[in-house]
């Protein structure tokens, strides 16, 4: 034996000649059939050295612990690894000391598993369930009879994806419902009242089937009439839409109409010539009618005469279908396309059945027609078909064609829940609550004559300093002239960006700020108590009247006839990012624009700027990109000298996100340069200039107040009142405040999932850019200095538990509902004082976890871990300001904005909580919530008279014990003295407690 430690010389010779055999040795194991080698080690050494000696053999290798991974975890990791491969494993030192059994039973029901993929709630959905009656019918989904007239209303929806068939009609790229489709809705209700006539059917405006969703549809059938016949009417509302349109009405009738001796058994008809029609289709796609093969259902067309008979078949794949209607809608539509060969050289547009006059279903169920036409009076065609015995399926008297203007119906469709304006809106007396006496608030009023930048900056200051102080002090920021309620003037554009300011830090602050517009000096404490009564967070008082904002829809205000670009004009577009490229391709495809001016600080560096000139040029546009900083005055003057816009389209603009308090004079700065000092500069310089049109491309968070963006808001809101001021003024000039882009720009890329699910929750819809462009046509029309281009889900909005102010025009505030307890009103604080420590923490984190998954858009709290740190799940100072509003509202507690920082778990939050609202060591509180629930047991017990007697003498002690009597050591305790008692004794305790003694 050689001392521990010596590596001398000696050592590593006898080390050398003295061999391990380590694969010898492990080959003879093997031939002894051990066939399981453990590895008990700190790091598995032997392991793989072992799996390369015994090959493919049937053996099990394993280590036991591993290197930054030596817990008990990993011990029972290996163990686990051996017991799974056979190898016995003696559990019973790692079981709990009452486990009978090292074998735990599964449950009976499937292992528990969150979807990936969204799953159908099963319910009752049939008619029947909901009180109609089933139509059994691929369009009409239920019938509802109407009491007292004797009418019916049809109920269905239409979408692409349960009636894919429908988008092989299109005209112009746009799905159009097919007048066939029409005509068997109306005649599947007529069926059902015994009215089988079609008397006549026009079509009001032909319903666009969107892409994306669907539209409701209603077919309304009035009661009989004196000679039995019924009105009908037909509407449509898209799936987020949130008014119905008409775009169908006629008659029914049981008129028995007369029949044209048509002869269809010999077919085809004699003295007639065919027609060639190989490329019809073709040739139709070319003039905008977009028929796929569900629609191309023309076989043959014959001549003779003033008369085409032709032949027309569903495609096989929807024959099967044909049994369901009375006259599949294709099939209609199909028998109509001879009479399109006739207008090949007419029309510059498309036209499509829209009229129909005494139509007579003979037959249900065909899925092939021999069609006899003949042209009529005024365009109009009559139309007659028989199935193939010749016997006849449908007659018509009369079918006229217009053309569809496309581009008017995707723009009405687009700009219904899409296109707004601002409404002031006076508040009537009953709207405003009782004023309780003089109101304790903090009032900031913002002096007038201000440069911009100046107001905005103290405005902030003040606010940051409110914002530290008290929670519980509510502010009112008073300016003057900031709104153009009344006359459509804003007397104050600086006082305007403090309202843009403001606005998003009353998103940030619920309930807390209010503004109020005056229209002279001086604040009265009446006048203050009315609008603090009101509960309306914007008021503008003029004459004495209270005035709110309210968003109505703009499509009513839209004119007619779109106000355009002179083509022959100069528009400059400021800005080359993505909006700005979009814009000027949209000029030049469009509006037939020649020459642009893409103006930006990057100029022809800017990315694309070199294909988009190329792009342009093959559609004969002359794109002139130029470097210039629209912020400085002289910069833009030379620029307006060289190229003398006929028209002007601001797209510009800089973000630089954060709350309020952590805003600086530099952060609003950056990003007032580009829209405030910009837009000043090209007001001033550009009004001795006949300009067609200055557009503004302003933002929604001026208007709505976005919270984290009060720089943003501010400045995009001296815009808007900027641009009323050159309309009241007589000038051209329109402020677009837009919502969510559904493309990426220099401004929206930066948004994550929780703020993508925070505007979801606001009902705030990304649009495309296709929709931004017809939404854009759509507002140059309209006579408003300011409209709001966004997509608004109403019944998202609607949804939600408080319907925002501005939108409560569109939106009817619905019944408050009923809650529980909250941490407001002390709810929360009185549920924990009844729990025991750990109880108050696990009930607090499960109220942090639940809030942090919707601010999150996570599906539930399950998958919020406790011990996750907020930073890594992706939080910011917005995400962490809606975090901390919803715990103050949960709570009552007042929480800084940088809570999830200062806390950075979960856990650590929960823990924090449970001190501030001062549970956590309150023994006193605890105390009394045991006797509360004492209380509630003895309440609700039956005892006999000996246990009765031993919980009495319990209670007894526990009082004397209160009472500050204590048991001495040497002293038995009451229950000992009766245990040791005689009956006597018992006796003369009884009559001393009961004053008998």
């Amino acid at each position: 034996a050689r001392e521990a430690g010596v590596l001398d010389g000696g050592y590593w010779y006898e080390n050398l000649r003295g061999q391990v055999r380590f694969a010898p040795a492990v080959a003879d194991l093997l031939g002894q059939r051990f066939g399981v080698f453990l590895e008990v080690s700190a790091h598995p050494v032997l392991v793989q050295p072992i799996n390369e000696i015994v090959d493919d053999a049937d053996v099990v290798v394993t280590g036991s612990l591993r290197r930054d991974d030596g817990g008990l975890r990993r011990l029972l990791t290996s163990m686990a690894e051996l017991f799974v491969r056979g190898v016995p494993v003696d559990w019973t030192g790692v079981l709990p000391a009452a486990a009978a059994s090292a074998r735990v039973e599964l449950p009976t029901y499937a292992f528990d598993h969150q979807h990936y993929w969204l799953r159908t709630e099963q319910s009752a959905t049939d008619p029947e369930s909901f009180g109609q009656s089933a139509t059994d019918h691929p369009l009409l989904g239920a019938m509802v009879p109407l009491p007292g007239s004797d009418g019916r209303v049809f109920t269905s929806r239409l979408s692409l994806r349960t009636h894919p068939w429908l988008a092989d009609h299109a005209v112009d790229g746009v799905v159009l419902l097919p007048g066939g489709a029409l005509v068997e809705l109306a005649v599947r209700a007529g069926d059902e009242v015994g009215c089988p006539v079609l008397d006549e059917l026009v079509t009001e405006s032909p319903l666009v089937v969107p892409e994306h969703g669907g539209v409701r549809v209603q077919v309304v059938l009035s009661g009989p009439g004196e000679n039995g016949e019924r009105t009908l009417d037909v509407y449509a509302q898209p799936d987020d839409g949130n008014g119905w349109t008409r775009h169908a009405t006629g008659s029914l009738s049981a008129a028995q109409l007369p029949v044209d001796d048509v002869d269809f058994t010999a077919w085809p008809p004699t003295g007639v010539q065919q027609v060639d029609i190989d490329d019809l289709y073709a040739d139709l796609a070319e003039r905008g009618y977009g028929y796929g093969p569900a629609f191309q259902g023309l076989r043959a067309v014959w001549r003779r005469g003033e008369e085409v008979f032709a032949e027309v078949a569903l495609p096989e794949e929807h024959r099967g279908d044909a049994t369901a209607y009375g006259i599949h809608p294709a099939l209609l539509d199909a028998a109509l396309h001879p009479t399109l060969l006739s207008a090949a050289g007419g029309a510059d547009e498309p036209q499509v059945p829209l009229d129909w006059q005494r139509l007579a279903l003979h037959a249900a169920g065909a899925s092939a027609l021999r069609v006899r036409l003949l042209h009529g009076e005024a365009g109009t065609v009559s139309l007659a078909a028989a199935d193939g015995t010749g016997a006849l399926v449908v007659t018509v008297d009369s079918v006229a064609s217009r053309s569809v203007p496309v581009e008017k119906l995707v723009a009405t469709t687009e700009i219904h829940d899409s296109l707004f304006r601002v409404e002031w809106t006076e508040l009537s007396a009953a709207a405003v609550g009782p004023v309780d006496g003089r109101p304790d608030v903090e009032v900031l009023e913002v002096a007038g004559g201000q440069d911009t930048l100046a107001a905005t900056s103290r405005a902030l200051a003040a606010l940051q300093t409110w914002s530290a102080g008290s929670d519980e002090t509510r502010l009112v920021v008073v300016t003057r002239g900031a709104v153009p309620a009344g006359d459509g003037m804003v007397a104050d554009p600086a006082a305007a960006a403090v309202w843009g300011l403001v606005r998003s830090a009353q998103a940030e602050n619920p309930d807390r700020i209010v503004l109020l517009d005056l229209d002279r000096d001086g604040v009265d404490e009446p006048v203050l108590g009315l609008v603090l009564a009101s509960g309306e967070p914007q008021v503008a008082v003029r004459a004495g009247a209270l005035f709110v904002p309210r968003l109505a829809r703009a499509g009513e205000q839209v004119r007619e006839a779109g106000a355009g670009f002179d083509p022959e004009g100069t528009v400059l577009v400021s800005g080359a990012g993505v909006l700005g490229t979009v814009l000027a391709r949209h000029l030049v495809i469009r509006h037939g624009v020649r020459r642009v001016v893409l103006a930006s600080r990057r100029g022809p560096d800017a990315d694309g700027m070199a294909d988009l000139v190329a792009e342009l040029a093959e559609h004969g546009g002359e794109v002139s990109v130029v470097a210039c900083d629209l912020s400085h005055r002289d910069h833009v003057s030379a620029l307006l000298s060289e190229h003398r816009p006929t028209a002007v389209v601001h797209t510009a603009g800089v973000l630089d996100d954060g709350v309020t308090e952590a805003l600086t004079p530099q952060r609003l700065a950056r990003v007032f340069a580009p829209k405030v000092d910009a837009v000043r500069h090209l007001d001033e310089l550009t009004r001795d200039m006949e300009l067609d049109a200055f557009v503004v491309f302003s933002s929604g968070s001026g208007v709505f107040g976005s919270p984290g963006q009060g720089n943003y808001a501010a400045a995009n809101a001296f815009l808007d009142a900027a641009m009323a001021n050159r309309r009241a003024s007589g000038l051209p000039g329109l402020s677009l405040a837009w919502g969510l882009w559904e493309q990426a720009t220099g401004m929206t890329a930066h948004l994550g999932g929780a703020d993508q699910a925070r505007m979801s929750r606001g009902g705030v819809r990304p649009m495309t850019a296709a929709e931004g462009m017809a939404l854009f046509d759509a507002a140059l029309t309209s006579e408003q200095a300011l409209l709001v281009p966004v997509k608004l889900d109403l019944r998202e909005v609607r949804a939600g538990r408080v319907v925002p102010h501005l939108l409560r025009a569109l939106v009817r505030s619905g019944r408050q509902q009923a809650r529980t307890t909250t941490g407001g009103d002390g709810g929360l604080a009185r549920r924990l004082v009844g729990l025991a420590p750990a109880e108050q923490e696990t009930l607090l984190l499960d109220l942090v976890r639940a809030q942090v998954a919707v601010v999150l858009g996570y599906s539930g709290a399950a998958a919020v871990r406790a011990d996750g740190a907020f930073k890594d799940a992706g939080f910011d100072s917005l995400t962490s300001l809606e975090l901390r509003n919803r715990l103050r509202e949960a709570t009552g507690l007042k929480l800084p904005a940088t809570m999830a920082f200062d806390y950075p778990t979960p856990y650590v939050l929960a823990r924090h909580l449970r001190d501030q609202l001062g549970t956590g060591g309150d023994a006193l509180a605890q105390v009394n919530a045991r006797i509360e629930e004492v209380e509630s047991l003895i309440g609700g017990l039956t005892l006999d008279a000996s246990t009765r007697s031993a919980v009495t003498l319990r209670l007894q002690g526990l009082v004397a014990r209160c009472n500050g009597v204590r048991e001495q050591a040497d002293v038995a305790s009451v229950a000992e003295q009766l245990e040791a008692a005689s009956a006597d004794d018992v006796l003369d305790f009884i009559d001393a407690e009961l004053g008998l003694a």
